[in-house]
């Protein structure tokens, strides 16, 4: 696939970074630097230099000249051989190499001015000309370990933001500058939802009441509409033996990213101590619950879901609020179904997707096909022809729908593709949310079958399905996409009642609560009023609450309430009878 401008822009940017670093720093040993989502970053081994964020203006100064130069970017020719002798003196770039060859793919090299050379597939722009020099910064500096290994040298990472032109960049500027105010980690204090604790250790976070109203109501909303569908739920436990995983083939793959625990000898497992694991996943405890009886092709479709959390060891540097965690808590669903009864399963997960996220207002929605990668074949378990007939399935399916679809070459699980939904939120980012996976190969692993209606074993297919996919990662995104005005039926308050003065109104605010209350939501009412009426309206708004009740003299006197609303910022007088009926409206 050709590279579009805007990533031959950015990646042409990283190449005069490598180029102005060497400048400064003339024994730097140069790395990787791709284009990446909204810039791009160049990873370089500074020795015993210590650069910071404080060196970027230098950088940038001499970026911003070198385009000035209207310097040529061209391929050059170069033997492995004479690549050898160009980068001598650089192990990471001769490792590269090694990687190449190895994998008998070609080495290419890209020329930037009369003497930068660097090892590069390519994507580039033909001049520095074209490159709008107020339209890229270098924005920050990170850590980074050569090639994700913390056994290897860390590097510096140099990440820059990089647009066609001025205008983009300062609209780009002004969505991050509302990302921050809408970060999910500051909105999550200030409204109570969730916090974490070093005791109880980095990626693990500990939700309040509050909070836990937020995820519990997501995931009621995930569970009653999938029960339309007919999924039943299932309870599994939180570890398993390491035989599980390895029949599956996830010990194999991801054996350094799973938690292990040791069970101590208790004479009921022999003489050797079990080896369990916290569960990375859902899918190959569900096969158990499957296999633990004959099915016949009457029983199935089996639709099983469980709201539960998995564990993965990320590594501490890559732990982000509620983006990266330890405990990821997925509302995990498998459809254990025959071949003919494929295509309905997918198109009744996709109505589960549609109608969940158009709840929320992610009405921008892409989807893309997470296939193999057609020059990694040995990274996927199974048979070729499987996987080809999956992804072509899988592309069918897509193509019904009126959605904008993009390709997603690597993408895959390692034993099937997938449809990757993604969403825009309020301000323009993108985020990747459901799943849908189509499954040919866990089926086969773990012996999964019907007896058809000639009495014959038929093996079945399975469907791995995500809706909100991760309580923890959703609800960062719900965060920042409502900026915390969360939807009525997903507010952990829904309704404030607040009397202007408790001795005259403390009364009828009492009745009003209760009222509330026994109609299903959700209220806060300080019947004591300690903090008087005002305070109590800004707490209320502070909190973001739907809508806030004020009852006052006038109110008592007329039989109604008056109900402010946060969205519309505007109150109206309601009897109680009709406050209730909007509210339950809402909750709906």
């Amino acid at each position: 696939m050709e590279h579009d401008h805007l990533y031959k822009i950015r990646h042409s940017l990283a190449h005069l970074l490598a180029m102005a670093a060497l400048d400064k720093y003339p024994d730097a040993k140069l790395t990787i630097g791709p284009a990446i989502d909204n810039g791009f970053y160049y990873d370089i081994d500074f020795g015993a230099n210590k650069v910071g964020e404080d060196d970027l203006k230098d950088l940038q100064k001499k970026m911003k000249k070198l385009i000035g130069q209207s310097l040529p970017f061209a391929p050059v020719e170069m033997s492995e051989a004479e690549a050898r002798e160009y980068f001598k003196d650089n192990e990471y770039k001769m490792e590269l190499i090694d990687g190449i060859t190895e994998r008998g793919e070609t080495l290419t090299f890209y020329k930037t001015g009369d003497e930068f050379i660097d090892l590069c597939a390519g994507g580039h722009v033909e001049n520095t000309s074209e490159i709008a020099a107020d339209a890229f910064r270098l924005e920050r500096v990170a850590g980074a370990y050569w090639r994700g290994d913390e056994n290897n040298t860390m590097l510096t990472r140099i990440y820059g933001v990089a647009f066609e032109n001025k205008t983009y960049l300062d609209e780009f500027d002004t969505m991050m500058r509302e990302a921050e105010k809408r970060n999910h980690r500051k909105l999550g204090k200030e409204l109570g939802l969730f916090s974490f604790s070093e005791l109880v250790g980095g990626g693990l976070p500990l939700w309040s009441p509050q909070g836990t109203i937020l995820r519990d109501q997501i995931d009621r909303f995930v569970q009653e509409l999938r029960s339309k569908y007919g999924y039943q739920k299932v309870t599994i436990p939180h570890l398993a033996k390491k035989e599980l995983y390895e029949t599956s083939g996830h010990w194999n793959k991801y054996s350094e990213d799973l938690f292990k625990v040791s069970a101590k000898d208790t004479g009921l497992h022999g003489d050797d101590h079990d080896m369990y694991v916290l569960k990375p996943m859902n899918c190959p405890h569900h096969t158990q619950i499957y296999d633990s009886q004959p099915r016949s092709y009457r029983d199935l479709p089996q639709r099983y879901s469980d709201t539960t959390m998995v564990y993965r060891a990320e590594q501490s540097g890559e732990l982000s609020g509620l983006t990266r965690v330890l405990s990821i808590t997925q509302d995990d669903a498998h459809v254990f179904c025959r071949k003919n009864q494929l295509e309905q399963e997918l198109e009744n997960i996709w109505d589960i997707v549609h109608t969940f996220y158009g709840r929320f207002g992610f009405d921008k929605m892409k989807v893309r096909l997470s296939f193999r990668d057609p020059e990694n074949p040995e990274k996927y378990i199974g048979d070729p022809s499987t996987w080809e007939w999956a992804e072509d399935t899988i592309r069918t399916i897509a193509e019904r729908h009126d959605m904008e679809i993009i390709d997603g070459p690597g993408e895959a699980a390692f034993y099937g593709p997938k449809l990757d939904f993604m969403a825009s939120d309020s301000i323009g980012r993108q985020h990747q949310v459901a799943t849908i996976q189509l499954d040919a190969n866990l089926p086969e692993r773990f012996d999964l079958y019907c007896i058809n209606e000639d009495g014959e074993q038929e093996r079945i297919l399975m469907i791995h399905a995500a809706i909100a996919g991760s309580l923890e990662r959703f609800g960062a995104v719900l965060i920042e996409h409502t900026a915390g005005a969360f939807p009525f039926r997903f507010a952990p308050t829904q309704v404030s009642v607040i009397p202007v003065n408790t001795e005259a109104h403390g009364a009828r605010a009492t009745e009003v609560a209760d009222a509330l209350r026994v109609a299903g939501l959700r209220v806060e009412y300080d019947a004591e009023n300690k903090d008087g009426m005002g305070k109590q309206v800004r707490h209320a708004k502070k909190h973001k609450h739907p809508y806030w009740i004020i009852i006052g003299d006038q109110d008592i006197e007329n039989g109604v309430v008056t109900v402010e609303s946060r969205d519309s910022g505007e109150n109206q007088q309601l009897t109680l009878e009709q406050a209730i009926e909007l509210f339950t409206t809402e909750n709906q």
